[in-house]
């Protein structure tokens, strides 16, 4: 691909897309929760662990998909993950609780390949003063499809789409990312280096790596507001703490992810255009943190409609500058392992938060109807953990251009 700009263009668009359709299915849910209870006769938390158990797949597929790309390339991986998404998405329409858990797990195990897929295609054949401008422009992508998963997929349910029927639907488009990847993926020799213990070395390495622990910590304590506190409780919580209409509350659960397509290519321009990383992951973590202490706290009808979601989603746009992080500061050869190391550290935070967040919710009163308090407790540790992504940011090595250009030409002076 290093031989074809537009084979690199087009490889890369197609993983974006495929990052688009797994974030559909990740926030989908979020829409539909009284009519998953009904389906699985479950209460809403229960259906929130369920629906939660998504990262469990992502963040432990992460590592294998870091390191099958590094070996196989794009083209071989990529198409696996599509259609194994697909088919949890068709396990998830069953309607029965044990094997719609199979199939949240195999939608996370599947979308895993997506992200990183794209980052390593952009990381290995673009230039590095665009790495994190392309990963911006990926997660922008991703996060449209989140937005979509309620802005789009919420009013279809309230006009009478059936939730299944929904499911199905995901199940054939994600049969047909996956063919079109095949087909369309330009391929790649093998690495003939990548051998089993390979691999157990590349992922000791990246994982001894302080960098690569550093933003993998980061990057969950900025992502937990959306992936778990926006996609799984976000509309049940305007609802219920805050009293909107469901139509209401769904658009506003969804300015969060439309945020997030302005601050990820926003964010990741604006780094490569200074060569800092740092100053701009900490600046949109201290704006996250400001938002969501207001949307917790401050008085619902202030502000503009709408306004206080979406600077929520464009300031935890930032979190997507430690997957470059990580990237740059592993050797080249290993840049799909970083980055689904960073994925797997991040994904962890929210398969082993998310209950955590049930049952903090469940000991706080839950009895159907949920308060404001309740969700004010259940909630405030988000608070505390944007707080402390901004302290560890500061214990970050930067690795922007403006860092590394300087020393490689003293490197090469000496």
């Amino acid at each position: 691909m290093k031989h074809s700009g537009a084979a690199a263009g087009i490889a890369w668009l197609l993983a974006a897309v495929f990052y688009f359709y797994q974030y559909v299915l990740r926030s989908a849910p979020a829409v539909m929760m009284p009519e998953l209870s009904d389906a699985f006769h479950l209460s809403a938390v229960a259906v929130a662990s369920m629906v939660g158990v998504f990262y469990y797949g992502y963040s432990f597929s992460s590592l294998v998909a870091g390191t099958a790309i590094d070996r196989w390339g794009p083209k071989t991986v990529l198409p696996a993950g599509a259609i194994l998404t697909g088919i949890g998405a068709f396990l998830f329409s069953t309607g029965n609780p044990a094997t719609a858990n199979i199939g949240r797990i195999l939608q996370g195990s599947g979308g895993a390949f997506a992200l990183v897929g794209a980052v390593y295609i952009a990381s290995n054949n673009f230039p590095s003063s665009r790495a994190a401008t392309l990963t911006g422009a990926a997660q922008m992508f991703g996060m449209a499809g989140g937005s979509a998963g309620q802005i789009v997929v919420g009013p279809l349910i309230a006009a009478g789409l059936l939730w299944n029927q929904f499911w199905i639907a995901m199940t054939v488009i994600g049969i047909l990312i996956g063919a079109v990847l095949f087909l369309l993926l330009p391929g790649r020799k093998p690495q003939a280096t990548s051998s089993q213990g390979g691999s157990v070395t590349a992922l000791v390495t990246v994982f001894t790596n302080r960098q690569t622990v550093l933003s993998g910590l980061i990057a969950g304590l900025l992502f937990i507001p959306t992936t778990i506190f926006d996609m799984i409780w976000g509309v049940r919580y305007l609802q219920e703490g805050r009293g909107f209409e469901y139509g209401d509350a769904v658009m506003r659960s969804a300015t969060v992810p439309i945020g997030w397509i302005i601050g990820c290519p926003l964010f990741g321009i604006l780094s490569d255009s200074i060569g800092r990383r740092k100053p701009v992951i900490a600046g949109g973590a201290c704006v996250l943190l400001a938002c969501l202490a207001w949307i917790l706290y401050g008085p619902a009808d202030v502000l503009p409609p709408y306004v206080i979601g979406l600077i929520a989603g464009v300031g935890s746009g930032a979190a997507m500058l430690t997957y470059t992080v990580s990237k740059e500061a592993n050797p080249a050869h290993l840049s799909g392992t970083a980055t689904g190391a960073v994925s797997f550290l991040n994904l962890t935070f929210s398969a082993l938060v998310g209950p955590l967040f049930g049952w903090i919710m469940k000991n706080a009163g839950l009895a159907g109807q949920t308060s404001l308090e309740h969700y004010q407790t259940t909630f405030q540790p988000l608070l505390y953990g944007v707080a402390l992504a901004v302290l560890l940011t500061l214990a970050l090595k930067e690795t922007g251009t403006a860092e590394r250009v300087p020393l490689a030409a003293a490197a090469e002076a000496a």
